[in-house]
């Protein structure tokens, strides 16, 4: 009996983490990668502009499974094999040290993809992985005694007993379609993690303001978050706004992305502490303009936007605030309500959610409940997480199981 033969489709995080584990875990077997593209790992090198946010550092493997919108329940079992203490270990036992920023992601310590590209790349070769570039897959089929898989260029047929697929998300249903032929079904693809598209003067006079914490909520579809606020030139970006949208993905989406989103820059205080804050200003600063004291931690330039956008004239001092003004200005700082009319991209990050049906496989070993033998790793599951590490977590632990569990 030969060398058991598996390929991995995909030489993204997850397939390459996936071939190593496989490869260090029998080293008799004889693994393949097949990326369809002429670089390995191109998700990896652009990550966290160019610096690549490998993990977050929440080493509780049930508090890390809740920061996922799809997929939360089915990764908590993996997250107990290979957690994200496991990967910074993984990394180190390599010779790449992790370090940990302020907000919780950690980064390599040289501060660049690079050296968590040279690696993979390096294990990959040390652990006897063959690497085929151009490797484009037309087609798989199962076949008696394993799989049958035919390339794009030049039109080869490959067979192996195992077949581990980590194509990556499915921005396109296309995408998902060597899973949908071996019996699978997808979930259907619609993007996470994006900003909102908002005109409105008055904002975009704002662009490069940040908020430390505000709270938006969308009422047409019942979603609230709370966190730091960016003002762009298109409209609001930062980590509020990319978790309301990894939350409200599927709703967002059926809404065409227009909705009206409400915005409370203030939300430490409620509607009669702000009452308070108001009337001390009126009476300890009754000669200052209403627009040169703001309320902290709001900036200058962000409150006088505010006043303005209250009905407030310029020239209007605390004195003369009148009481349906001091109303307008406390429904302006707490209900702030914008037309969103579009969604943009985040920089670099191209999450989708969508994908394989997670009750389709067998999170014990990422291996399909379909089609035995077949195994999947990474984004082309019905998983994604919020922007900070999450899904370069679970694409290395999807990968490390799956690996493991094809080699097995």
């Amino acid at each position: 009996m030969g060398s058991r033969k598996v390929i991995v489709v995909g030489g993204g995080a997850a397939g390459f983490f996936a071939a190593i584990a496989c490869a260090e875990s029998s080293p008799a077997a004889e693994v393949t990668v097949l990326e369809r593209g002429s670089r390995f790992l191109d998700k990896v090198r652009i990550s966290g502009g160019g610096r690549c946010n490998v993990t977050h550092a929440c080493f509780d493997p049930g508090e890390f499974a809740t920061r996922y919108p799809r997929g939360d329940k089915a990764l908590l079992a993996p997250f107990l094999k290979f957690s994200a203490r496991d990967t910074v270990a993984w990394f180190e036992s390599r010779g790449v040290r992790l370090k940990t920023e302020g907000d919780g992601r950690m980064f390599p310590v040289s501060n660049s993809s690079q050296t968590i590209l040279d690696c993979l790349i390096h294990a990959a070769r040390a652990a006897g992985v063959v690497l085929r570039l151009n490797g484009g897959v037309e087609s798989v089929a199962r076949v008696a005694d394993g799989f049958e898989v035919r390339e794009s260029s030049p039109g080869g047929k490959l067979f192996c007993d195992r077949l581990l697929l980590a194509t990556g998300g499915c921005r396109a249903a296309a995408a998902g379609q060597l899973a949908v032929s071996l019996g699978h079904s997808l979930e259907p693809p619609v993007p996470s993690l994006f900003t909102f598209q908002i005109e409105s003067p008055w904002l975009h006079a704002l662009a490069g303001v940040s908020v430390e914490l505000a709270e938006m909520s969308v009422p047409g579809a019942r979603l609230r978050e709370r966190g730091p606020l960016l003002v762009t030139h298109g409209g609001l970006s930062g980590p509020a706004v990319l978790r309301l949208s990894a939350w409200g993905a599927r709703a967002l989406h059926d809404l065409n992305y227009r909705f009206l989103l409400r915005v409370n820059w203030l939300p430490a205080l409620n509607a009669e502490q702000m009452s308070r804050e108001l009337n001390a200003r009126r009476r300890s600063h009754p000669a200052r303009l209403i627009v040169n004291l703001p309320l902290a931690p709001l900036s200058a330039r962000l409150w006088e936007r505010i006043v303005l956008a209250a009905g407030i004239p310029r020239d209007t001092r605390w004195a003369s605030l009148t009481r349906t003004q001091a109303h307008a200005l406390a429904q302006q700082l707490t209900r702030s309500e914008f037309p969103v009319t579009g969604k943009s991209l985040n920089k670099d990050e191209f999450v989708t959610c969508g994908g394989v049906r997670l009750a389709e496989v067998n999170f014990k070993t990422m291996e399909s409940r379909v089609c035995p033998g077949l195994f999947f790793a990474g984004e082309l599951l019905d998983i994604d997480g919020l922007t900070g590490g999450f899904n370069f977590q679970a694409a290395w632990t999807t990968g490390f199981i799956a690996g493991r569990a094809a080699a097995a």
